[in-house]
């Protein structure tokens, strides 16, 4: 049984790539965050929005910790699960933890096209956006440090990803 968390900034790829890694090695992909929604029955904002950040935490790592995960998955994890309770250690328990790495400028990039769909980036400018990504990533880097792995996310393949899982396994 394997388990592959995949933790980073939003915008690194950790959807999109997840899919691609799960149908190279053969495994289920779980996104956690469509998981939390689909037993929500609404958006992940919109919770936020009504129940606050503190509340979408709690919520965020229950379904982390008692979700029923297929024996083989790759599993994209929200952004900032890794930095709250003790969501870190348990995925470093529960499986390998996977940061795909990227800098704010490329992620700043990635982002910009879709940002009117991310409330937190939705009025920021390129140079504002930058800004709060470095902020976020200092705060974030200390959890998302502690992966058992980690992958740069510029021009990441699959093939890249599922090299990187068999070497340490």
């Amino acid at each position: 049984m394997m388990r592959i968390f995949l933790i980073g900034f939003m915008g690194c790829g950790k959807s999109t790539m997840g899919k691609k890694l799960a149908q190279k090695l053969g495994y289920t992909f779980v996104d956690l965050d469509h998981e939390i929604e689909k037993s929500l029955g609404s958006t992940i904002g919109a919770y936020f929005a009504s129940h606050g950040e503190d509340a979408f935490r709690e919520l965020e790592s229950e379904t982390l910790k008692t979700f029923d995960y297929p024996a083989n998955a790759v599993i994209a994890t929200g952004g900032g699960a890794p930095c709250f309770f003790d969501n870190m250690d348990w995925m470093n328990e529960n499986g390998l933890s996977l940061y795909i790495e990227m800098s704010p400028a490329a992620l700043a990039k990635r982002l910009e096209s879709g940002k009117d769909k991310r409330p937190l980036l939705k009025d920021l400018t390129e140079a504002q956006m930058i800004e709060f990504i470095e902020n976020k990533l200092n705060e974030r880097n200390v959890f998302y440090q502690r992966a058992l792995l980690k992958i740069n996310g510029i021009n990441l393949t699959a093939d890249a990803m599922r090299a990187a899982v068999l070497s340490w396994q």
